[in-house]
């Protein structure tokens, strides 16, 4: 007999299964259909000694100290700077877009001044932009939304920016000044001996059981348990009674070279030309020294049968269709649905933290016979 049955070892399982049992001396199991814990932050070495991101990079970063800190107790921390470039008209271009890219697009010196009088001019008027292709045609007008945005788009969610929420584009700076980051949170960093190590000692607790290679139906059917908390598909969990909810995939292609670095940066975006969307090269974040490395090319792909759902769908028939299941979840009682998969929505990493320690705490009130009003947490960055 458990106390809460966790399927899902990502971190919004992890963090619930470690403030659980910890925090309120209470059993939990965990069940995982693959064979590892960490979910999507997974990684591991390959056969040239690479520590790879086996789901794709994740760039860990938050302005959150609160997160900061409960995470510093499972890893020390190497701080990294995320910079990438994107490949197109044959060079590589600084990006997100800034004031280099704007001297690298006329040739010559320039000035934050002259890069916003430009812009001024290129942009089109769009008080509200109601999609992805209007809040960038809306900040740099349509040259630079062809180079870097239209075709990554449409290749990483085989739709047109026009049809999908302006948070999918709107997520990415537009800067006139010289910073070239990625990502602007202020603390930027990954594990210092990578993310699996980090979730082992998350779920060190001898309260605490996982089971790999389970299926969570199976487990409902074998084991006896007080609470469910859910982290999975919430369509997969009510039989998609609704109908099937739309996600995109991911094939990841590596390749190991007798090199110490193939390109100058992480991560190099390729949004014209090729099949895949980006080649990432994580040794320039992990900081390893070796003289071969590894690239990893990634390809989007349909959601299928023995396919990861790796992306919710950020458009308005996918957000319909996901308020249904919605609607019915809250009705569950013992049953508590969190994380990307659950609530059919992308959350960056510090994000699933903060929405998992926000759920422990109201469970936490509800072991104690208090009412703790539900809402959103407190988070780096809005989606």
């Amino acid at each position: 007999m458990f106390d809460f049955l966790i399927v899902g070892a990502g971190f919004a399982g992890s963090v619930l299964a470690e403030r659980i049992t910890s925090q309120l001396g209470k059993t939990c199991l965990i069940v995982e259909k693959r064979n590892h814990i960490g979910g999507n932050a997974y990684d591991h070495y390959d056969a040239a000694g690479v520590l790879l991101h086996t789901y794709g990079p994740h760039y860990f970063r938050t302005n959150s100290q609160r997160i900061i800190d409960y995470l510093s107790q499972f890893t020390e921390w190497r701080e990294v700077q995320y910079k990438i470039l994107s490949w197109t008209h044959g060079r590589y271009w600084q990006f997100p877009i800034n004031l280099n890219t704007f001297e690298q697009l006329i040739g010559r010196p320039s000035t934050t001044e002259e890069m916003e009088a430009q812009l001024a001019e290129w942009r089109v008027r769009i008080d509200s932009p109601k999609n992805s292709e209007e809040v960038i045609v809306s900040q740099v007008g349509w040259k630079l939304y062809e180079m870097f945005f239209k075709n990554y788009t449409r290749k990483q969610w085989r739709r047109d920016a026009k049809e999908l929420d302006p948070s999918v584009c709107g997520r990415i700076p537009i800067r006139t000044n010289r910073d070239d980051r990625y990502l602007s949170e202020k603390f930027q960093a990954l594990p210092k001996h990578g993310y699996t190590p980090m979730f082992q000692k998350m779920l060190s607790n001898p309260k605490i059981e996982v089971r790999l290679n389970t299926d969570f139906r199976e487990a409902c059917a074998q084991v006896q348990f007080q609470h469910l908390i859910y982290t999975g598909p919430i369509d997969e969990y009510y039989d998609h009674c609704f109908g099937h909810l739309p996600y995109r995939s991911l094939r990841f292609e590596p390749e190991t070279l007798k090199q110490e670095f193939f390109q100058p940066a992480m991560q190099v975006n390729y949004p014209n030309e090729q099949d895949f969307t980006r080649i990432v090269e994580i040794k320039h974040a992990t900081g390893q020294k070796l003289p071969s490395t590894t690239i990893v090319r990634e390809y989007p792909q349909d959601f299928g049968p023995g396919r990861e759902p790796y992306y919710p769908i950020p458009a308005p028939d996918a957000r319909a269709l996901y308020s249904k299941y919605a609607e019915r979840a809250a009705l569950e009682k013992d049953v508590t649905f969190v994380g990307r998969l659950a609530t059919y929505r992308y959350y960056n990493m510090d994000q699933i933290v903060g929405m998992a320690l926000a759920e422990f705490e109201r469970l936490r009130a509800n072991q104690r016979g208090q009412t703790l009003i539900q809402g959103e947490p407190v988070l780096s960055t809005k989606i």
